[in-house]
């Protein structure tokens, strides 16, 4: 009687042999040659954190090469919360004016007839349309705090970076950053309440009178 061979005991042969070259190839290897090939990888890793590390430290000392004078590294935050008190201001103003008008215009409304009381609404209607249009300010003062908010969080992020590196003047020497000087270092925009040492429009127009 012949026996039958079974497919699936062929199969598991196989396997065995393939495990088994696996194996061989495996015990063959070259140690220092797997010791080298780690240390390239491990080197590889290295090189790129610290080109890393290199390229965020120039951006870092650029930030500070770019900022305006005195300690702050964001001249940004102080600009965007001046807008915001300025335009304040500038609303309370609108509203005086405006509530002004209004009274001006009810104190008239019961004298005028014909035409007159019709310019007369029709002053107040836009009296009206000003309060209204003033709503901006309290929108507009919300998203830019939003904004300055984030500013502060990245300012204190990347002082902190500056500080564990030693400082600005040894981020910038490291990253090859020249600070601005002569005309471009007075390149800073309208100065800001607490600016020191710069000319006011006070100034500028005493010169011409």
């Amino acid at each position: 009687m012949v026996a039958v061979e079974d497919p699936n005991f062929s199969r598991v042969l196989q396997e065995l042999v393939e495990i088994r070259s696996e194996i061989a190839k495996f015990n063959q290897r070259d140690p220092e040659a797997d010791r080298e090939r780690d240390r390239n990888v491990l080197w590889a890793g290295i090189e790129t954190i610290q080109d890393a590390i290199r390229n965020t430290k120039t951006e870092i000392a650029s930030l500070h090469s770019e900022g305006t004078r005195g300690e702050k590294l964001f001249r940004a935050t102080d600009e965007l919360d001046a807008v915001v008190y300025d335009t304040e201001e500038a609303t309370e103003a609108i509203l005086s004016c405006a509530e002004a008008i209004d009274s001006s215009v009810n104190a008239l409304l019961g004298r005028l007839s014909g035409d007159d009381l019709s310019i007369a609404e029709e002053i107040q209607g836009n009296v009206i349309k000003t309060f209204e249009a003033c709503n901006f300010q309290d929108i507009t003062g919300q998203r830019i705090r939003k904004v300055v908010k984030l500013l502060v969080f990245i300012e204190q992020r990347v002082q902190r970076m500056t500080e564990i590196w030693g400082g600005a003047e040894v981020v910038a020497q490291e990253a090859g950053i020249i600070a601005r000087e002569g005309d471009e270092a007075l390149l800073n925009g309208p100065a800001l309440a607490d600016d020191e040492n710069v000319v006011s429009q006070d100034d500028i127009d005493s010169l011409f009178a």
